[in-house]
């Protein structure tokens, strides 16, 4: 039962690539990983605490839009039901009782309304905006905490996760002495917990994240006829990207983040961290970065952490060791080890999605196999020195001397659901909105066909696409069963028939098609 009902999942999307490690992957293992592991388990060797973290699960849910959506959209409402009514949230909880921490970690409320828009623009499950679930309550923090490890009280004052997702965005845009919002005791990366520690200090990274999430979001404020806030949102955002650009920019990428006196990190006035890629790849992702800068930016990343022959794209350099300015907890990790300057797979996985959105198909593929595991295991000498399960996406490799390409912690990683996501809809452009699916490749010029089969309830898609590269540059021209469609969208249908798709570059001569 359980084999056959694994099976019935894993099936739903079917790729097929030139490439049998890559479809490998993305037919099995990631989906596998990131549903298994990291959504039911919670737990594996290098983590057993079975507790949801905010921003953790949140993401690992956009990879279940279409093989398990009602996993999906059960857990923002458990998620937005781990809200203050303040607008913070659990950084992470344990389900059996409630207890968790409340902390200053500025990215985590955010994650909120960033899920809750990319679920209900793949599915077009709008209603979900509408489910109300309650708050919490629990003291404030003092001044001098940090965090603190309580149970909350479930209070009687409920709203919906609309409301939910403004009052997190509302709590989350605050203003730092360059106008870049705070980062808090930790932003995405939790390691640099000293950064902002007095509460002066300012990110980067968090402002590209803010203005993608806040202009998403000011476009549900703006179709529920909630004018008001879209344009609150949409000016918060406008604040940052003016401000990222005027004080984030160092000359040839972008700044990582401010320390409380002012200090800029991720400089090449950096000791240490000279450069982060995370602040690099948003600037793209957010598509709020200055278009030459953004170039230049992905250009330094490329130049100073992709390292070809050890096949490996580590998160910034050089790690830290001896710098006057603590950076926090990162700092105790040895240089070379998880965040501090090895591969960090989720971040890594972000370079390549603002690789794939920069319309570089073969490049974007060559970094994206860089990280997949299947490549490290080819030989006994590559075993050997990776030493890690190769068919699970690793959390971060090593850079450490001694230790080059090691594998570090695995199974228990959200760089599976991004693997998953990268991969489908980045790379091969499986992009679904709501009942229509289009594809928008981004593959290498050599690739002459791609496939992919589709389940839709009862209904399935198969699907191939012709001269992939050719289709993003031209634009594609998609029959299905024989008939045109005019404006190259496939109208998703739950019923009961197979679909033969054709997708081929637009204005391309093509043999007639008939009905099968």
């Amino acid at each position: 039962m359980a084999a056959a009902a694994w099976a019935e999942r894993l099936s739903v999307i079917t790729v097929r690539t030139p490439d049998p490690a890559f479809d490998a992957m993305v037919n099995r293992w990631m989906l596998y990983q990131a549903l298994a592991c990291r959504m039911w388990a919670r737990s594996a060797l290098y983590q057993s605490s079975g507790a949801y973290g905010f921003r953790d699960q949140l993401q690992d849910v956009l990879a279940f839009v279409y093989a398990e959506p009602a996993v999906a959209r059960e857990h923002l409402l458990r998620a937005a039901a781990r809200q203050f009514v303040e607008g913070d949230v659990q950084h992470w909880w344990h389900p059996q009782s409630g207890r968790g921490v409340r902390t200053r970690f500025s990215d985590d409320l955010a994650w909120l309304p960033y899920v809750v828009d990319g679920y209900v623009k793949v599915t077009g499950d709008g209603a979900v905006l509408d489910e109300y679930v309650p708050f919490l309550t629990l003291r404030a923090l003092e001044p001098h905490e940090h965090e603190v490890y309580d149970l909350p009280a479930v209070t009687d004052e409920h709203a919906s996760v609309y409301e939910h997702c403004l009052r997190a965005l509302r709590r989350a845009c605050t203003t730092g002495a360059h106008g870049l919002p705070l980062i808090g005791i930790g932003d995405w990366n939790d390691g640099m917990s000293r950064v902002g520690v007095e509460g002066r200090g300012e990110s980067v990274w968090l402002a590209w994240f803010l203005a993608a999430t806040l202009r998403a979001f000011a476009l549900h404020a703006a179709g529920r006829g909630d004018r008001a806030a879209a344009a609150e949102l949409r000016a918060h955002a406008d604040g940052y990207v003016q401000a990222a650009e005027a004080h984030g920019w160092d000359g040839d990428w972008y700044r990582r983040a401010f320390f409380d006196d002012g200090t800029p990190l991720g400089s090449r006035e950096s000791d240490e961290c000279r450069i982060d890629s995370i602040a690099q790849s948003w600037s793209v992702i957010s598509g709020a970065g200055a278009p030459g800068r953004q170039a230049r930016a992905m250009a330094s990343m490329e130049e100073h952490l992709v390292r070809e022959d050890e096949r490996m794209l580590v998160l910034l350099t050089p790690p830290f060791d001896r710098t006057p300015h603590d950076p926090g907890y990162i700092k105790g990790y040895l240089p070379g080890v998880r965040e501090n300057g090895a591969q960090y797979t989720h971040a890594a996985l972000w370079a390549v999605l603002a690789t794939a959105l920069r319309g570089q198909g073969d490049r974007a593929f060559e970094l994206y196999q860089m990280l997949n595991p299947l490549t490290h295991a080819r030989t006994p000498e590559a075993v050997e020195r990776y030493r890690v399960e190769p068919y699970v996406v690793a959390a971060d490799v090593y850079t450490a001397a001694g230790q080059v390409g090691r594998g570090g912690w695995t199974w228990y990683t959200g760089s599976a659901s991004w693997m998953y996501r990268v991969g489908l809809e980045s790379i091969l452009g499986f992009t679904r909105r709501g009942d229509t699916l289009r594809m928008d490749p981004c593959v290498p010029e050599s690739w002459p066909e791609i496939g992919i089969e589709y389940r839709f309830g009862t209904a399935t898609y198969a699907i191939t696409v012709l001269r992939p590269a050719d289709v993003r540059r031209a634009g594609a021209e998609v029959r299905m069963d024989g008939r045109l469609l005019d404006d190259g969208s496939i109208p998703l249908r739950d019923d009961g028939a197979r679909h033969e798709v054709v997708v081929r570059p637009r204005g391309e001569p093509h043999p007639a098609e008939s009905r099968p």
